[in-house]
């Protein structure tokens, strides 16, 4: 079944035919926040080709479903052909890696290729034949939930007593209480030549304190590089609200074909970034006033290899012409508007940046029902102590002069009562506390609208 969203609203595809005759855009759109952003790409070129090139017929086989279509590995055919074409072959994620190597006390990094190659044939050997995809499924979800990574469920494990990383732990346990030192590995394989590729490396011998998680021993991860990036959310204001520009990047690459907020590389110097990010903003947009051009923060965010900071700029057009055209690979969006597209979780991240520091902007906030306190990332304003407030209620504080609080909730019965709020900001300007009264009950008996009775705090 395939969703899109088309006018904001959701539509079914329900075949193969209507996934390969979807737009780059509307699978870009599904997949948004999804992270790998390739996969959704690969997943309709794949229904592509089974439509134009093999009659809208799919491959039923592990080895003709790697072999014709593009972006499928040994593991993801293994999965469909025998789960829905019920062919016994084997598969190997990493959770059935896992489960694989402690069941044969395997520590050897199981990415090497030597390893592997052997976890693949155990779990060829293993698969059942007559209910392939119960039995790779079963072996993922054990992996998952009982044989996890760092504290698996040994005692509710249903192969306990098949296991040889359990039988190790064991013999281990017993030889220290009978304080004797030493002993083979399970497996005892190619014996005092210390030539086994499957055992602990002689680097990282047994731990007593890792019990089973000796098994296996994974080469450590290198850290993600580090990148940083300029990117500006420019705005206008447009006939149906403000609009913000995105850009679309390359069909290539990192969040390839997505849609984000004109960017550069990062600059040595405030005044390079600066003239630099101005430069990209005017490509897609014509002339811009330099002096409204502000930096309001950073964004951290972490991809599968790459750690990427923005430092988020901001730049509102007023009093001017709006940009009606702008070149292709650009478009003007409203707020709603983006909050559907093919944006990425980064971007999303980046606008919250701006909206917290525009004026007249609303942040929405939720009371925790057992603290009776709230709070918002994306604002000046860190947090409220309240007091006897309904803690099931949400709250919007527009800012501004008036700084009005909006309570939506299912009983107005409160609404002749006053509350004492407490305000902390993370500016360490000020800090103080104010009465607030309700008032206009005749808005709405589930939407009622309460002033500040102070100055506006907010920064």
């Amino acid at each position: 079944m395939r969703w899109t969203w088309t006018g904001g609203h959701m539509l079914k595809w329900p075949t193969l035919q209507d996934l390969a005759s979807a737009s780059l855009e509307e699978v870009n759109q599904l997949w948004a926040g999804l992270g790998y952003y390739s996969r959704g790409r690969r997943l309709q070129e794949g229904a592509r080709k089974v439509v134009e090139e093999l009659g809208g017929h799919m491959p039923r086989t592990a080895e003709t479903l790697q072999q014709l279509l593009p972006g499928v590995g040994r593991y993801t055919a293994g999965a469909i052909a025998s789960i829905a074409f019920g062919q016994a072959t084997g598969v190997v994620d990493g959770n059935v890696a896992r489960v694989l190597c402690r069941v044969r006390a395997i520590g050897a990094d199981p990415s090497s290729t030597l390893v592997s190659q052997q976890l693949w044939g155990l779990a060829q050997q293993l698969v059942d034949p007559a209910r392939p995809g119960d039995f790779n499924q079963a072996a993922m979800e054990l992996g998952a939930t009982v044989c996890t990574p760092q504290r698996p469920l040994c005692s509710q494990c249903p192969v306990e007593s098949l296991c040889r990383a359990r039988q190790r732990v064991e013999r281990e346990q017993l030889l220290a209480s009978r304080s004797l030192s030493g002993s083979p590995d399970v497996e005892e394989c190619a014996p005092n030549t210390g030539q086994c590729h499957l055992c602990l490396p002689p680097s990282e011998p047994w731990d007593q304190t890792l019990g089973v998680v000796n098994f296996p021993r994974k080469a450590s991860r290198k850290p993600p590089r580090e990148e940083s990036s300029a990117t500006c959310v420019l705005e206008q204001p447009g006939a149906l609200g403000a609009q913000i520009l995105l850009v679309q990047r390359p069909n290539s690459g990192l969040l390839a074909g997505l849609w984000e907020f004109p960017s550069v590389t990062w600059e040595p110097s405030e005044q390079l970034q600066r003239k630099a990010l101005l430069q990209e903003l005017q490509r897609w947009a014509g002339p811009l006033p330099a002096t409204r051009l502000r930096h309001l923060g950073e964004v951290v965010h972490t991809f599968s290899h790459i750690k990427l900071t923005y430092q988020v700029y901001g730049l509102a057009l007023e009093g001017q012409t709006p940009v009606t055209t702008v070149p292709p690979g650009a478009r003007w969006l409203t707020q709603e508007e983006f909050h559907t597209a093919a944006v990425s979780t980064a971007m999303k991240k980046v606008f919250r940046v701006y909206q917290g520091q525009q004026p007249g902007t609303c942040m929405t906030v939720s009371l925790s029902p057992d603290l009776g306190s709230l709070q918002s990332p994306t604002t000046g304003l860190k947090r409220f102590s309240c007091l006897s407030l309904p803690s099931s209620w949400d709250y919007r504080v527009p800012k501004g002069p008036r700084c009005p609080l909006r309570a939506v909730g299912k009983s107005p019965a409160w609404a002749s009562k006053s509350w004492i709020i407490s305000f902390g900001l993370t500016s360490p300007l000020m800090h103080t506390a104010s009465t607030v009264q309700p008032s206009d009950t005749s808005e709405s008996p589930h939407s009622l609208r309460i002033l500040l009775l102070i100055k506006c705090l907010f920064l």
